[in-house]
Protein backbone atom coordinates (compact mmCIF):
# COMPACT_ATOMS: atom_id res chain seq x y z
CA UNK A 1 0.00 0.00 0.00
CA UNK A 2 1.25 3.28 -0.58
CA UNK A 3 -0.74 6.90 0.66
CA UNK A 4 -0.60 10.49 0.84
CA UNK A 5 -1.10 12.13 3.76
CA UNK A 6 -1.87 15.88 3.81
CA UNK A 7 0.39 16.38 0.71
CA UNK A 8 0.72 20.04 -0.71
CA UNK A 9 2.88 21.36 -3.45
CA UNK A 10 3.08 24.83 -4.11
CA UNK A 11 5.29 26.25 -6.97
CA UNK A 12 5.52 29.94 -6.02
CA UNK A 13 1.93 30.90 -5.30
CA UNK A 14 0.27 28.53 -7.10
CA UNK A 15 -0.64 25.29 -5.32
CA UNK A 16 -0.59 22.23 -7.38
CA UNK A 17 -1.90 19.87 -4.73
CA UNK A 18 -3.51 21.42 -1.37
CA UNK A 19 -3.94 18.70 1.72
CA UNK A 20 -4.17 15.61 -0.77
CA UNK A 21 -5.63 12.47 1.47
CA UNK A 22 -5.34 9.09 -1.14
CA UNK A 23 -4.72 5.65 -0.46
CA UNK A 24 -3.87 2.93 -3.51
CA UNK A 25 -4.45 -0.76 -2.27
CA UNK A 26 -3.09 -3.72 -3.14
CA UNK A 27 -4.74 -5.67 -6.04
CA UNK A 28 -5.87 -2.51 -7.58
CA UNK A 29 -4.89 -0.50 -10.72
CA UNK A 30 -5.44 3.11 -10.58
CA UNK A 31 -5.56 5.17 -13.61
CA UNK A 32 -4.07 9.08 -12.18
CA UNK A 33 -5.80 11.68 -14.61
CA UNK A 34 -6.34 14.90 -15.09
CA UNK A 35 -5.95 18.26 -17.49
CA UNK A 36 -2.31 19.04 -18.87
CA UNK A 37 -0.66 21.15 -16.45
CA UNK A 38 -2.58 19.40 -13.89
CA UNK A 39 0.09 17.41 -11.93
CA UNK A 40 -0.03 14.32 -13.13
CA UNK A 41 3.31 13.27 -13.84
CA UNK A 42 4.32 15.51 -10.48
CA UNK A 43 2.06 13.56 -7.62
CA UNK A 44 4.06 10.29 -9.43
CA UNK A 45 7.33 11.70 -8.50
CA UNK A 46 5.68 12.82 -5.32
CA UNK A 47 4.93 9.35 -4.42
CA UNK A 48 8.25 7.62 -5.80
CA UNK A 49 10.41 9.72 -3.66
CA UNK A 50 11.96 12.09 -6.62
CA UNK A 51 10.56 15.40 -5.72
CA UNK A 52 9.63 16.31 -1.66
CA UNK A 53 6.48 18.12 -1.00
CA UNK A 54 6.01 21.38 0.38
CA UNK A 55 3.98 19.70 3.38
CA UNK A 56 2.93 16.21 4.25
CA UNK A 57 4.37 13.18 3.68
CA UNK A 58 4.18 9.71 2.01
CA UNK A 59 4.19 6.32 3.52
CA UNK A 60 4.48 2.98 2.22
CA UNK A 61 4.15 -0.73 3.61
CA UNK A 62 6.80 -1.85 5.50
CA UNK A 63 9.23 -4.32 3.37
CA UNK A 64 7.18 -3.38 0.06
CA UNK A 65 9.55 -2.54 -3.20
CA UNK A 66 8.50 0.71 -5.42
CA UNK A 67 9.06 0.50 -9.42
CA UNK A 68 9.32 3.39 -11.63
CA UNK A 69 9.01 3.59 -15.10
CA UNK A 70 12.20 5.39 -15.93
CA UNK A 71 12.10 8.42 -18.56
CA UNK A 72 15.97 8.89 -19.46
CA UNK A 73 16.09 6.79 -22.90
CA UNK A 74 20.29 7.05 -22.52
CA UNK A 75 21.02 6.45 -19.18
CA UNK A 76 21.53 2.87 -19.62
CA UNK A 77 23.48 3.10 -22.94
CA UNK A 78 26.57 1.78 -21.77
CA UNK A 79 24.80 -1.54 -19.62
CA UNK A 80 23.85 -4.22 -21.87
CA UNK A 81 19.35 -5.10 -22.41
CA UNK A 82 19.12 -8.22 -20.72
CA UNK A 83 21.13 -6.13 -17.60
CA UNK A 84 19.38 -3.16 -17.70
CA UNK A 85 15.86 -5.03 -16.92
CA UNK A 86 17.42 -6.78 -14.02
CA UNK A 87 18.44 -3.27 -13.05
CA UNK A 88 14.71 -2.77 -12.20
CA UNK A 89 15.34 -4.74 -9.07
CA UNK A 90 18.19 -2.99 -7.76
CA UNK A 91 19.04 -5.14 -5.00
CA UNK A 92 18.73 -8.31 -6.78
CA UNK A 93 21.22 -6.97 -9.00
CA UNK A 94 23.24 -5.88 -6.52
CA UNK A 95 23.90 -9.21 -5.07
CA UNK A 96 24.25 -10.54 -8.60
CA UNK A 97 27.27 -8.26 -9.20
CA UNK A 98 28.74 -8.61 -5.24
CA UNK A 99 28.42 -12.48 -6.02
CA UNK A 100 30.08 -12.28 -9.53
CA UNK A 101 33.07 -10.36 -8.02
CA UNK A 102 33.61 -12.92 -4.91
CA UNK A 103 33.55 -15.81 -7.44
CA UNK A 104 36.37 -13.97 -9.80
CA UNK A 105 38.88 -13.47 -7.26
CA UNK A 106 41.85 -15.52 -6.84
CA UNK A 107 42.61 -15.06 -3.54
CA UNK A 108 38.99 -15.94 -2.08
CA UNK A 109 39.28 -16.55 1.73
CA UNK A 110 36.95 -18.22 4.29
CA UNK A 111 35.48 -14.69 4.83
CA UNK A 112 34.63 -14.13 1.59
CA UNK A 113 32.74 -17.92 1.25
CA UNK A 114 30.30 -17.15 4.16
CA UNK A 115 29.93 -13.66 2.44
CA UNK A 116 29.44 -15.83 -0.44
CA UNK A 117 27.05 -18.22 1.36
CA UNK A 118 25.05 -15.24 2.84
CA UNK A 119 24.52 -13.77 -0.52
CA UNK A 120 23.23 -17.07 -2.41
CA UNK A 121 20.60 -17.64 0.39
CA UNK A 122 19.42 -14.09 0.12
CA UNK A 123 19.32 -14.43 -4.01
CA UNK A 124 17.81 -17.99 -3.84
CA UNK A 125 14.74 -15.82 -1.79
CA UNK A 126 14.52 -13.57 -3.95
CA UNK A 127 14.04 -16.27 -6.97
CA UNK A 128 17.32 -15.10 -8.44
CA UNK A 129 17.90 -18.05 -10.77
CA UNK A 130 14.58 -17.01 -12.55
CA UNK A 131 15.91 -13.72 -13.30
CA UNK A 132 17.39 -13.61 -16.37
CA UNK A 133 14.38 -15.81 -17.69
CA UNK A 134 12.03 -13.72 -16.42
CA UNK A 135 13.87 -10.70 -18.01
CA UNK A 136 13.83 -12.59 -21.21
CA UNK A 137 9.81 -13.14 -20.82
CA UNK A 138 9.22 -9.27 -20.82
CA UNK A 139 11.27 -8.20 -23.34
CA UNK A 140 10.15 -11.07 -25.65
CA UNK A 141 6.50 -10.25 -24.27
CA UNK A 142 7.24 -6.29 -25.58
CA UNK A 143 8.93 -7.60 -29.03
CA UNK A 144 12.11 -7.21 -28.34
CA UNK A 145 13.92 -10.51 -29.54
CA UNK A 146 16.10 -12.88 -27.97
CA UNK A 147 19.24 -11.95 -30.52
CA UNK A 148 19.37 -8.73 -29.39
CA UNK A 149 19.10 -9.41 -25.19
CA UNK A 150 22.91 -8.80 -24.85
CA UNK A 151 23.56 -5.96 -27.07
CA UNK A 152 24.16 -2.67 -25.73
CA UNK A 153 21.29 -0.26 -25.03
CA UNK A 154 22.96 2.29 -27.48
CA UNK A 155 22.69 0.43 -30.09
CA UNK A 156 19.29 0.24 -29.87
CA UNK A 157 16.62 2.52 -31.57
CA UNK A 158 14.46 4.85 -29.63
CA UNK A 159 10.70 2.47 -29.64
CA UNK A 160 13.55 -0.30 -28.37
CA UNK A 161 14.50 1.26 -25.66
CA UNK A 162 11.03 2.51 -24.52
CA UNK A 163 10.15 -1.18 -24.12
CA UNK A 164 13.40 -2.18 -22.28
CA UNK A 165 13.02 0.71 -19.63
CA UNK A 166 8.89 -0.68 -19.35
CA UNK A 167 10.92 -4.46 -18.87
CA UNK A 168 12.73 -3.15 -16.40
CA UNK A 169 9.75 -1.29 -14.36
CA UNK A 170 7.45 -4.60 -14.55
CA UNK A 171 10.95 -6.78 -13.69
CA UNK A 172 10.66 -8.63 -10.19
CA UNK A 173 6.98 -8.55 -9.29
CA UNK A 174 6.78 -4.86 -7.66
CA UNK A 175 4.56 -4.11 -4.91
CA UNK A 176 4.07 -0.71 -6.45
CA UNK A 177 4.30 -0.05 -9.71
CA UNK A 178 4.18 3.67 -11.06
CA UNK A 179 3.69 4.31 -15.42
CA UNK A 180 4.18 7.20 -16.50
CA UNK A 181 2.97 7.42 -20.43
CA UNK A 182 3.81 3.58 -20.49
CA UNK A 183 1.68 3.49 -23.84
CA UNK A 184 4.17 5.92 -25.70
CA UNK A 185 5.99 5.02 -28.87
CA UNK A 186 4.47 1.45 -28.24
CA UNK A 187 3.16 -0.57 -31.07
CA UNK A 188 -0.30 -2.12 -30.79
CA UNK A 189 0.53 -5.84 -29.88
CA UNK A 190 3.36 -4.48 -27.34
CA UNK A 191 -0.15 -2.53 -25.78
CA UNK A 192 -2.01 -5.14 -25.75
CA UNK A 193 0.60 -7.70 -23.95
CA UNK A 194 0.92 -4.59 -21.84
CA UNK A 195 -2.64 -4.63 -20.97
CA UNK A 196 -3.09 -8.47 -20.38
CA UNK A 197 0.39 -8.15 -17.94
CA UNK A 198 -1.54 -5.30 -15.69
CA UNK A 199 -4.99 -7.34 -15.82
CA UNK A 200 -2.94 -10.08 -14.41
CA UNK A 201 -0.92 -7.98 -11.98
CA UNK A 202 -1.68 -8.92 -8.73
CA UNK A 203 -0.08 -5.72 -6.66
CA UNK A 204 -0.60 -2.04 -6.53
CA UNK A 205 -0.25 0.14 -10.11
CA UNK A 206 -0.61 3.62 -10.30
CA UNK A 207 -0.96 4.83 -14.28
CA UNK A 208 -0.75 8.05 -16.12
CA UNK A 209 -1.88 7.99 -19.52
CA UNK A 210 -4.10 9.59 -22.37
CA UNK A 211 -5.45 6.06 -24.18
CA UNK A 212 -8.60 5.71 -22.82
CA UNK A 213 -9.08 2.58 -24.26
CA UNK A 214 -6.04 1.52 -22.20
CA UNK A 215 -7.45 3.02 -19.04
CA UNK A 216 -10.97 1.20 -19.78
CA UNK A 217 -9.13 -2.36 -19.96
CA UNK A 218 -6.59 -1.99 -16.99
CA UNK A 219 -8.04 0.17 -14.86
CA UNK A 220 -10.26 -0.89 -11.72
CA UNK A 221 -10.19 3.10 -9.90
CA UNK A 222 -9.41 6.58 -11.86
CA UNK A 223 -7.76 9.31 -9.84
CA UNK A 224 -9.13 12.37 -10.86
CA UNK A 225 -7.20 15.35 -10.43
CA UNK A 226 -8.76 18.67 -10.76
CA UNK A 227 -9.21 22.15 -8.58
CA UNK A 228 -5.56 20.70 -6.93
CA UNK A 229 -7.22 18.07 -5.07
CA UNK A 230 -7.51 14.19 -6.05
CA UNK A 231 -10.47 12.82 -6.05
CA UNK A 232 -11.06 8.31 -6.35
CA UNK A 233 -13.60 6.93 -8.57
CA UNK A 234 -14.20 3.12 -8.98
CA UNK A 235 -14.51 1.73 -11.94
CA UNK A 236 -12.36 2.56 -15.30
CA UNK A 237 -12.21 5.84 -17.53
CA UNK A 238 -15.65 5.60 -19.43
CA UNK A 239 -17.74 4.67 -15.83
CA UNK A 240 -15.37 8.13 -14.69
CA UNK A 241 -16.69 9.88 -17.47
CA UNK A 242 -20.48 9.44 -17.03
CA UNK A 243 -19.85 9.80 -13.11
CA UNK A 244 -18.40 12.79 -13.05
CA UNK A 245 -21.19 14.17 -15.68
CA UNK A 246 -23.42 12.86 -13.72
CA UNK A 247 -22.24 14.56 -10.70
CA UNK A 248 -22.31 17.69 -12.60
CA UNK A 249 -25.72 17.73 -13.78
CA UNK A 250 -27.41 16.67 -10.78
CA UNK A 251 -25.40 19.59 -8.51
CA UNK A 252 -26.82 22.31 -11.64
CA UNK A 253 -30.24 20.70 -11.45
CA UNK A 254 -30.18 21.11 -7.27
CA UNK A 255 -29.05 24.54 -8.08
CA UNK A 256 -31.64 25.42 -9.99
CA UNK A 257 -34.16 23.91 -7.45
CA UNK A 258 -32.74 25.75 -4.98
CA UNK A 259 -32.63 28.85 -7.06
CA UNK A 260 -36.27 28.85 -7.86
CA UNK A 261 -37.33 28.45 -3.89
CA UNK A 262 -35.05 31.13 -3.38
CA UNK A 263 -36.77 33.61 -5.77
CA UNK A 264 -40.02 32.05 -4.64
CA UNK A 265 -39.38 33.20 -0.79
CA UNK A 266 -37.56 36.44 -1.76
CA UNK A 267 -40.54 37.37 -3.34
CA UNK A 268 -43.03 36.33 -0.82
CA UNK A 269 -40.42 38.57 1.71
CA UNK A 270 -40.55 41.50 -0.58
CA UNK A 271 -44.12 41.58 -0.75
CA UNK A 272 -45.29 41.26 3.06
CA UNK A 273 -42.33 42.34 5.22
CA UNK A 274 -44.47 45.45 5.69
CA UNK A 275 -47.73 43.49 6.32
CA UNK A 276 -48.57 43.22 10.16
CA UNK A 277 -50.19 40.06 9.83
CA UNK A 278 -48.07 38.44 7.26
CA UNK A 279 -44.93 39.61 9.28
CA UNK A 280 -44.17 36.66 11.24
CA UNK A 281 -44.45 34.35 8.21
CA UNK A 282 -42.14 36.89 6.37
CA UNK A 283 -39.93 36.69 9.32
CA UNK A 284 -39.92 32.77 9.07
CA UNK A 285 -39.02 32.36 5.47
CA UNK A 286 -36.24 35.12 5.75
CA UNK A 287 -34.74 32.62 8.23
CA UNK A 288 -35.42 29.49 5.61
CA UNK A 289 -34.00 31.50 3.04
CA UNK A 290 -30.75 32.34 4.70
CA UNK A 291 -29.96 28.37 5.08
CA UNK A 292 -30.19 27.92 1.54
CA UNK A 293 -26.89 27.02 0.13
CA UNK A 294 -25.99 26.93 -3.25
CA UNK A 295 -23.36 23.94 -3.84
CA UNK A 296 -20.31 25.42 -5.36
CA UNK A 297 -19.52 24.64 -8.66
CA UNK A 298 -15.66 25.35 -9.77
CA UNK A 299 -15.19 26.15 -13.02
CA UNK A 300 -12.61 22.64 -13.60
CA UNK A 301 -9.45 22.74 -15.11
CA UNK A 302 -9.86 20.65 -18.15
CA UNK A 303 -10.29 22.44 -21.62
CA UNK A 304 -11.65 20.90 -24.67
CA UNK A 305 -10.89 22.74 -27.79
CA UNK A 306 -13.23 23.15 -30.19
CA UNK A 307 -12.41 21.13 -33.03
CA UNK A 308 -14.58 20.97 -37.03
CA UNK A 309 -13.05 20.16 -40.25
CA UNK A 310 -15.39 21.82 -42.61
CA UNK A 311 -14.77 21.01 -46.45
CA UNK A 312 -15.06 23.92 -48.83
CA UNK A 313 -16.89 21.38 -51.16
CA UNK A 314 -18.22 17.81 -51.52
CA UNK A 315 -15.87 15.73 -53.05
CA UNK A 316 -16.64 14.10 -56.42
CA UNK A 317 -17.31 10.42 -57.44
CA UNK A 318 -13.72 10.15 -57.66
CA UNK A 319 -11.45 10.63 -54.34
CA UNK A 320 -7.83 8.54 -54.29
CA UNK A 321 -6.94 6.25 -56.66
CA UNK A 322 -2.80 4.20 -55.89
CA UNK A 323 -1.44 1.97 -58.12
CA UNK A 324 1.82 -0.35 -57.55
CA UNK A 325 3.44 2.16 -55.17
CA UNK A 326 7.10 1.10 -54.90
CA UNK A 327 9.43 2.78 -52.17
CA UNK A 328 13.27 1.63 -50.97
CA UNK A 329 14.62 3.65 -48.03
CA UNK A 330 18.39 3.42 -47.33
CA UNK A 331 18.00 -0.20 -48.74
CA UNK A 332 15.36 -1.24 -47.41
CA UNK A 333 12.01 -1.98 -49.46
CA UNK A 334 9.21 0.16 -47.59
CA UNK A 335 6.26 -0.26 -50.19
CA UNK A 336 6.25 -2.86 -52.54
CA UNK A 337 3.37 -2.74 -55.48
CA UNK A 338 1.00 -1.08 -53.16
CA UNK A 339 -2.40 -0.26 -55.05
CA UNK A 340 -5.76 0.68 -53.84
CA UNK A 341 -8.87 2.64 -54.54
CA UNK A 342 -10.25 5.22 -51.80
CA UNK A 343 -13.90 6.11 -52.11
CA UNK A 344 -15.57 9.32 -51.25
CA UNK A 345 -16.83 8.25 -47.75
CA UNK A 346 -13.84 5.78 -46.85
CA UNK A 347 -11.90 7.01 -43.56
CA UNK A 348 -9.15 4.58 -43.79
CA UNK A 349 -6.86 3.74 -40.81
CA UNK A 350 -3.80 2.15 -41.46
CA UNK A 351 -2.47 -0.23 -38.57
CA UNK A 352 0.34 -2.79 -37.80
CA UNK A 353 4.07 -2.53 -36.48
CA UNK A 354 5.29 -1.30 -40.06
CA UNK A 355 4.77 2.41 -39.05
CA UNK A 356 7.44 3.76 -41.69
CA UNK A 357 5.26 2.52 -44.65
CA UNK A 358 2.38 4.47 -43.59
CA UNK A 359 4.61 7.49 -42.85
CA UNK A 360 6.29 6.98 -46.55
CA UNK A 361 3.06 6.63 -47.88
CA UNK A 362 1.75 9.30 -46.56
CA UNK A 363 4.30 11.66 -47.59
CA UNK A 364 4.20 10.41 -51.49
CA UNK A 365 0.53 10.99 -51.44
CA UNK A 366 1.19 14.75 -49.98
CA UNK A 367 3.83 15.16 -52.17
CA UNK A 368 6.70 15.32 -50.04
CA UNK A 369 8.54 12.37 -51.51
CA UNK A 370 8.67 10.65 -54.76
CA UNK A 371 8.17 7.24 -55.60
CA UNK A 372 10.18 5.10 -56.64
CA UNK A 373 8.17 3.60 -59.34
CA UNK A 374 4.54 3.84 -59.35
CA UNK A 375 1.33 6.21 -59.54
CA UNK A 376 -1.07 7.96 -57.59
CA UNK A 377 -3.89 10.11 -58.71
CA UNK A 378 -6.29 12.52 -56.64
CA UNK A 379 -9.62 13.36 -58.03
CA UNK A 380 -10.20 16.34 -59.70
CA UNK A 381 -13.04 17.73 -56.57
CA UNK A 382 -10.42 16.55 -54.07
CA UNK A 383 -8.39 19.02 -51.68
CA UNK A 384 -5.76 17.95 -49.28
CA UNK A 385 -4.28 18.36 -45.68
CA UNK A 386 -1.03 16.94 -44.19
CA UNK A 387 -0.72 16.84 -41.03
CA UNK A 388 2.99 14.79 -40.59
CA UNK A 389 4.13 12.89 -37.79
CA UNK A 390 7.85 14.88 -37.80
CA UNK A 391 6.11 18.77 -37.25
CA UNK A 392 9.57 20.07 -36.92
CA UNK A 393 10.28 21.56 -40.14
CA UNK A 394 6.70 23.51 -39.87
CA UNK A 395 7.79 25.50 -36.60
CA UNK A 396 11.44 26.42 -37.53
CA UNK A 397 10.37 30.53 -38.40
CA UNK A 398 11.08 32.69 -35.69
CA UNK A 399 7.13 33.72 -35.65
CA UNK A 400 4.12 34.58 -33.26
CA UNK A 401 0.80 32.13 -33.64
CA UNK A 402 -1.16 34.23 -35.64
CA UNK A 403 1.63 34.87 -37.97
CA UNK A 404 2.39 31.22 -38.56
CA UNK A 405 -1.25 30.51 -38.85
CA UNK A 406 -2.09 33.52 -41.24
CA UNK A 407 0.52 32.46 -44.05
CA UNK A 408 -2.17 29.27 -44.24
CA UNK A 409 -5.22 31.53 -44.74
CA UNK A 410 -6.94 32.94 -47.17
CA UNK A 411 -8.58 35.28 -45.03
CA UNK A 412 -5.74 37.08 -43.53
CA UNK A 413 -7.76 39.27 -41.34
CA UNK A 414 -6.67 38.96 -37.83
CA UNK A 415 -9.58 38.57 -36.34
CA UNK A 416 -10.40 35.56 -38.55
CA UNK A 417 -7.60 33.74 -37.73
CA UNK A 418 -7.42 34.57 -34.32
CA UNK A 419 -10.86 33.09 -34.15
CA UNK A 420 -9.94 29.28 -34.99
CA UNK A 421 -6.96 29.72 -32.57
CA UNK A 422 -9.27 30.81 -30.03
CA UNK A 423 -11.26 28.04 -30.70
CA UNK A 424 -7.45 25.61 -30.14
CA UNK A 425 -7.13 27.27 -26.54
CA UNK A 426 -5.10 30.17 -28.24
CA UNK A 427 -6.71 33.38 -26.59
CA UNK A 428 -5.53 36.43 -25.51
CA UNK A 429 -1.93 36.87 -25.31
CA UNK A 430 -1.20 33.15 -25.90
CA UNK A 431 -2.21 33.96 -29.90
CA UNK A 432 1.21 36.34 -29.76
CA UNK A 433 4.01 33.03 -28.37
CA UNK A 434 6.30 32.38 -30.51
CA UNK A 435 6.22 29.08 -32.26
CA UNK A 436 9.53 28.32 -31.34
CA UNK A 437 9.03 27.95 -27.70
CA UNK A 438 5.53 25.70 -28.03
CA UNK A 439 5.02 22.49 -26.40
CA UNK A 440 4.55 19.06 -28.35
CA UNK A 441 0.84 19.53 -28.00
CA UNK A 442 0.47 23.15 -28.39
CA UNK A 443 2.37 22.48 -31.97
CA UNK A 444 0.04 19.77 -32.93
CA UNK A 445 -3.03 22.07 -31.87
CA UNK A 446 -1.32 24.54 -34.46
CA UNK A 447 -1.65 21.97 -36.85
CA UNK A 448 -4.87 21.31 -36.57
CA UNK A 449 -6.03 24.84 -36.96
CA UNK A 450 -3.81 25.15 -40.24
CA UNK A 451 -5.76 21.91 -40.74
CA UNK A 452 -9.51 23.28 -40.32
CA UNK A 453 -8.49 26.56 -41.90
CA UNK A 454 -7.49 25.08 -45.41
CA UNK A 455 -11.19 23.38 -45.88
CA UNK A 456 -9.87 20.22 -47.51
CA UNK A 457 -12.07 17.41 -48.02
CA UNK A 458 -9.74 14.73 -47.73
CA UNK A 459 -7.02 14.73 -44.48
CA UNK A 460 -4.13 12.24 -44.10
CA UNK A 461 -3.09 12.63 -40.70
CA UNK A 462 -0.13 10.46 -39.27
CA UNK A 463 -0.29 10.04 -35.72
CA UNK A 464 -2.11 12.94 -34.65
CA UNK A 465 -3.22 12.11 -30.96
CA UNK A 466 0.63 12.21 -30.12
CA UNK A 467 1.00 15.16 -27.43
CA UNK A 468 -2.27 15.62 -27.14
CA UNK A 469 -4.12 15.58 -23.83
CA UNK A 470 -7.49 13.56 -23.15
CA UNK A 471 -9.85 16.40 -23.65
CA UNK A 472 -8.05 17.15 -26.86
CA UNK A 473 -8.09 13.69 -28.16
CA UNK A 474 -12.06 13.31 -27.65
CA UNK A 475 -12.16 16.72 -29.07
CA UNK A 476 -10.23 15.33 -32.24
CA UNK A 477 -12.45 12.25 -32.17
CA UNK A 478 -15.74 13.67 -32.43
CA UNK A 479 -14.53 15.90 -34.44
CA UNK A 480 -13.23 13.18 -37.44
CA UNK A 481 -16.29 11.60 -36.57
CA UNK A 482 -18.36 13.78 -37.71
CA UNK A 483 -16.03 15.23 -40.74
CA UNK A 484 -17.93 14.75 -44.17
CA UNK A 485 -15.17 14.43 -45.96
CA UNK A 486 -12.24 11.31 -46.37
CA UNK A 487 -9.83 10.42 -44.54
CA UNK A 488 -6.48 8.44 -44.09
CA UNK A 489 -4.99 8.39 -40.73
CA UNK A 490 -2.94 6.15 -38.21
CA UNK A 491 -2.83 6.41 -34.82
CA UNK A 492 -1.57 3.99 -31.56
CA UNK A 493 -5.00 4.78 -29.63
CA UNK A 494 -7.39 1.61 -30.04
CA UNK A 495 -10.42 3.79 -29.07
CA UNK A 496 -9.40 6.69 -31.57
CA UNK A 497 -9.05 4.07 -34.38
CA UNK A 498 -12.15 2.15 -33.52
CA UNK A 499 -14.72 4.56 -33.48
CA UNK A 500 -13.44 6.47 -36.13
CA UNK A 501 -12.43 4.36 -39.58
CA UNK A 502 -14.81 2.55 -41.68
CA UNK A 503 -11.61 0.88 -43.31
CA UNK A 504 -8.53 -0.65 -42.26
CA UNK A 505 -5.26 -1.52 -43.68
CA UNK A 506 -2.08 -3.15 -43.27
CA UNK A 507 1.28 -2.82 -44.65
CA UNK A 508 2.66 -6.15 -44.34
CA UNK A 509 6.10 -7.86 -45.82
CA UNK A 510 3.01 -10.34 -47.50
CA UNK A 511 1.32 -6.92 -49.28
CA UNK A 512 -1.56 -5.21 -48.39
CA UNK A 513 -4.38 -6.16 -46.41
CA UNK A 514 -7.53 -4.45 -47.25
CA UNK A 515 -10.77 -4.50 -44.88
CA UNK A 516 -14.06 -2.90 -44.96
CA UNK A 517 -14.33 -2.93 -41.13
CA UNK A 518 -13.86 -1.96 -37.71
CA UNK A 519 -11.09 -1.98 -36.18
CA UNK A 520 -12.42 -4.28 -33.51
CA UNK A 521 -13.81 -7.00 -36.40
CA UNK A 522 -10.32 -6.34 -37.90
CA UNK A 523 -8.54 -7.43 -34.27
CA UNK A 524 -10.73 -10.52 -34.13
CA UNK A 525 -10.62 -11.76 -37.65
CA UNK A 526 -6.65 -11.24 -37.23
CA UNK A 527 -6.71 -13.32 -33.84
CA UNK A 528 -8.74 -16.25 -35.70
CA UNK A 529 -6.24 -16.26 -38.05
CA UNK A 530 -3.72 -16.21 -35.91
CA UNK A 531 -5.04 -19.58 -34.01
CA UNK A 532 -5.38 -20.93 -37.19
CA UNK A 533 -1.63 -20.81 -38.11
CA UNK A 534 -0.88 -21.85 -34.63
CA UNK A 535 -3.03 -25.34 -35.09
CA UNK A 536 -1.59 -25.41 -38.36
CA UNK A 537 2.24 -25.82 -37.05
CA UNK A 538 1.24 -27.49 -34.25
CA UNK A 539 -0.48 -30.47 -36.54
CA UNK A 540 2.42 -29.81 -39.13
CA UNK A 541 5.00 -30.81 -36.55
CA UNK A 542 3.08 -33.82 -35.50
Amino acid sequence: MIQANNVTLRLGKRALFEDVNIKFTEGNCYGLIGANGAGKSTFLKILSGEIEPSKGDVSITSGQRLSVLKQDHYQYDDHIVLDTVMMGNQRLYEIMKEKEALYAKEDFTDEDGIRASELEGEFADMNGWEAESDAATLLNGLGIPSDIHYTKMADLNGSQKVKVLLAQALFGNPDILLLDEPTNHLDLDAIYWLEEFLINFDNTVIVVSHDRYFLNKVCTHIADIDYAKIQLFSGNYDFWYESSQLLTKQMKEANKKKEEKMKELQDFIARFSANASKSKQATSRKKALDKIQLDELKPSSRKYPYINFKPNREIGNDALVVENLTKTIDGVKVLDNISFLMKPTDKIAFVGPNTLAATTLFKILSGEMEPDSGSYKWGVTTTQSYFPKDNTKDFSQDETIVEWLTQYSEDKDATFVRGFLGRMLFSGEDALKKVGVLSGGEKVRCMLSKLMISGANILLLDEPTNHLDMESITALNEALKDFSGALLFTSQDHQFVQTTANRIMEITPNGLIDKECTYDEYLENDEAARKRQVVEIEEEDE
